[in-house]
């Protein structure tokens, strides 16, 4: 994912699926297409097992600890 959304939410009441699938409605009323990938710090998934989703959640630690970068995997942007 070349282009995409950073998003941060430290809401300690909040379930990561929560949060992600609040960056994910954000994300599509923005800029009108569903996201399918969500980077997070690996901190984030330790001993956590989320539910089958449309969005593929991959860990990468140069994202830090509340952040999601949140995009579409494969997207062709048409500079004009």
């Amino acid at each position: 994912m070349n282009v995409g959304m950073l998003w941060f939410d430290n809401d300690p009441s909040s379930e990561l699926e929560d949060k992600i699938s609040r960056a994910a409605g954000y994300y599509e009323k923005k800029y009108g297409m569903t996201p399918d990938l969500c980077f997070v710090h690996p901190s984030m998934l330790k001993n956590k097992t989320l539910p089958s989703s449309s969005i593929q959640i991959k860990t990468d630690r140069s994202i830090l600890p509340n952040h999601f970068w949140i995009g579409i995997q494969n997207v062709a942007f048409a500079l004009k």
